[in-house]
């Protein structure tokens, strides 16, 4: 294992995924490189046409450097959690659009040997519905996931 890839999240919990994934990645020798996936925002500056009775989006001046600075909002958010370790080897990559395939076309990319993350307590009636960023990583993944389970009172 030479490079360890952890996904972060706005969740106070990412905190100790990173500290849990950075721990083992050290263990191993590995690289470690945090990844925090920006949600697709394009969609806030498409000016759509009325549908279902709305008007909306056409009558809604937006702002288009709304994406922008999420862009920066979350680019911060990656490089600051990556500070936090205190290790300069430590690299951070900001990705956009789908969770789940951000993650994998970064770690097939950077040629990761494992990816960290954690998995939200979320309601069986939830994760049936809607699944999980991590069971659409486990279910396509070519490498090895490290799933660190987070609940309120572990961190």
């Amino acid at each position: 294992m030479k490079k360890v890839l952890i996904g972060i999240d706005y969740n106070p919990n990412s905190e100790g995924v990173v500290r849990k994934g950075y721990e083992l990645a050290k263990k191993l020798g590995a690289e470690v490189c945090l990844i925090h996936v920006l949600a697709d925002v394009s969609y806030y500056g498409v000016n759509y046409p009325s549908f279902m009775g709305y008007e909306g989006y056409n009558e809604m001046a937006v702002d288009l450097n709304v994406i922008s600075e999420l862009r920066e909002v979350a680019r911060d958010y990656v490089e600051t959690a990556a500070k936090h370790l205190n290790d300069p080897g430590v690299t951070t990559h900001m990705a956009e659009g789908p969770t789940s395939a951000a993650i994998l076309n970064y770690a097939e990319e950077w040629n990761a040997d494992m990816i960290v993350l954690g998995t939200h307590s979320h309601s069986v009636l939830e994760k049936v519905l809607m699944g999980t960023t991590a069971s659409h990583i486990l279910e396509k993944t070519k490498i090895p996931v490290y799933l660190i389970p987070i609940k309120k009172e572990d961190f």
